[in-house]
């Protein structure tokens, strides 16, 4: 099944079916399918970009580099290009999370 998005002013809820991962589980299981492996590095920056609102990727990296400093700002780029190049966000809609 696919996670459905329901949009109310700038908060998303996302629909979860039984017996369907979560949208972390769903976005690691394409990342693995594609032969990148799950870094905790890479862990943090899905979390971030899934939980929170980020106009860019510094913003992404400010916020990430306060949960692990061994965070560089080309992982954060690198990243986000991978989940752009998957389909998991687009940077048009200033990285909000793509329905899949």
């Amino acid at each position: 099944m696919i996670v459905q998005e329901i949009r109310n002013d700038n908060v998303f809820g996302y629909v979860r079916y039984q017996g369907e991962p979560n949208r972390k589980d769903a976005v690691i299981e394409k990342l693995r399918k594609q032969g990148f492996r799950i870094t905790k590095q890479r862990c943090i920056l899905l979390d971030i970009i899934l939980d929170e609102d980020c106009s860019s990727c510094k913003e992404i990296y400010y916020k990430a580099v306060k949960r692990d400093d061994s965070i560089g700002i080309a992982t954060v780029y690198r990243m986000v290009n991978t989940l752009e190049d998957i389909g998991v966000i687009s940077r048009k809609n200033m990285y909000k999370v793509a329905c899949f």
